[in-house]
């Protein structure tokens, strides 16, 4: 998914916040979601972040266009973990993986849907 990086992305010195790439990493997965014409909210649930890894390579900064490739890593009974990796162009600037887990809306950790793990499986 491509991102433009705005300046409300930026320091005062144009460079791209650091937890904004968090920000931009969302967004790519939610719209892994809307691509296949579905929602991150489930009908009975919903997906959480858990654990969060991330390397900050090098900066991007405002004006540059940034794409957010994603990645499936590990798909368990209640959660599972992407590799997500921001480049501009060919050079790697940001990655991370992160572990998700659904929560059905009383907020207990439960089993993925079967139809969201095939969605999932296709990542």
């Amino acid at each position: 998914m491509n991102i433009r990086v705005y300046y409300e992305d930026t320091d005062v010195g144009g460079v791209v916040y650091h937890s904004n790439y968090l920000n931009f990493c969302e967004r790519a997965r939610s719209q892994l979601f809307f691509d296949a014409g579905r929602s991150p909210i489930l009908e009975n649930g919903h997906f959480v972040a858990k654990h969060v890894d991330a390397n900050y390579i090098k900066s991007a900064k405002f004006g540059d266009v940034v794409d957010v490739k994603t990645t499936l890593v590990t798909l368990k009974n209640a959660s599972f973990s992407l590799l997500q990796q921001i480049y501009r162009g060919e050079e790697k600037l940001f990655e991370m993986t992160i572990v998700l887990v659904y929560l059905d809306f009383e907020g207990t950790m439960s089993k993925i849907p079967s139809s969201e793990k095939e969605f999932l499986s296709s990542i």
